[in-house]
């Protein structure tokens, strides 16, 4: 079997936490704010930032692409979110979050001018060569502008590689026939998260039970409410298939070159962590990420 969805996984592991600064840093609040969002919650400025891409989609739009999350939560910001700024005022602003945060954290010094361009050159290569086939939000973020700055392509090119995987992890959760609360149950059905992680995903406490009633049916759950073999066989496999479906862009790249991708991203990620950016437990934590799709 090919080595690259090992290397995969592990640069999956390297690159979210980038990636996610965006939704929890307190400087894409202030941008957010700037541009008139509600920021007492996350979900405003989350599904402004991560939609702008695909221009001022409608609510079944971004149901279909973000599919864990409730199309009746989603409904509550799609599409309110364009009345409150453009897409376009949107990414710009992302940008603005984006390179306020990398250039506080590269303050630290642990990371060169040079390696932030030798990892910005590596990941775009690699997103570059991922394939947009069925990956929506991959092929939205990679329509837009490449940044100059080299700080801003990384993170840019990032993006497009963690949407690839997403994307890609959608379809091997149909393939397994898990609907969208379906995947969420059996996620927290195995242990990998704890139900309340996903209590912002907007699904009612009915919509919760029928869903687990529903694996239950199909063998996933025991009558004593623990996850039976069938689900832990099945969930593996789904990540065996995201792994497989995301390994086109680090087989194209190279394992010597992922590996170099990986050592120059060390340095930042364990700033990002001592900074406390992202949240220690559940699905962001760095160090125990476990679901690549907040």
């Amino acid at each position: 079997m090919s080595e690259y969805p090992a290397v995969a996984r592990r640069m999956w592991r390297q690159l979210e936490p980038v990636h996610a600064l965006l939704y929890f840093a307190p400087e894409a609040f202030e941008e957010a704010a700037a541009l008139g969002f509600d920021t007492d919650s996350r979900w405003p400025s989350y599904f402004a930032w991560r939609t702008a891409p695909l221009g001022a989609a409608g609510p079944e739009l971004v149901a279909a692409t973000f599919y864990s999350f409730s199309p009746r939560m989603i409904a509550r910001y799609v599409p309110a979110i364009w009345s409150t700024a453009a897409p376009g005022k949107i990414l710009d602003a992302r940008l603005r979050a984006v390179d306020r945060i990398l250039t506080g954290l590269l303050r630290s010094g642990r990371v060169s001018d040079g390696q932030v361009a030798e990892a910005a050159r590596l990941a775009r290569q690699a997103a570059e060569n991922a394939s947009m086939a069925a990956r929506p939000l991959a092929a939205a973020n990679r329509d837009l502008p490449w940044p100059d700055a080299p700080h801003l392509a990384l993170w840019h090119a990032i993006t497009v590689l963690r949407e690839h995987r997403g994307d890609g992890h959608l379809a091997a959760l149909l393939t397994h026939d898990l609907e969208p609360c379906e995947a969420l149950v059996s996620f927290a059905a195995i242990g990998a998260a704890p139900k309340s992680d996903f209590k912002g995903r907007g699904w009612t406490a009915q919509e919760w039970s029928a869903a687990h009633d529903r694996l239950a049916a199909r063998g996933w759950i025991a009558p004593d409410g623990s996850p039976t073999e069938r689900a832990r066989e099945g969930r593996d496999e789904v990540e065996r298939m995201t792994d497989r479906l995301a390994a086109g862009p680090w087989r194209a790249l190279g394992r010597s070159r992922a590996e170099r991708l990986a050592q120059l991203l060390n340095p930042l990620l364990g700033t990002i962590s001592e900074a406390g950016l992202l949240p220690r437990h559940g699905t962001l934590g760095i160090g125990a990420v476990k679901v690549a799709y907040p």
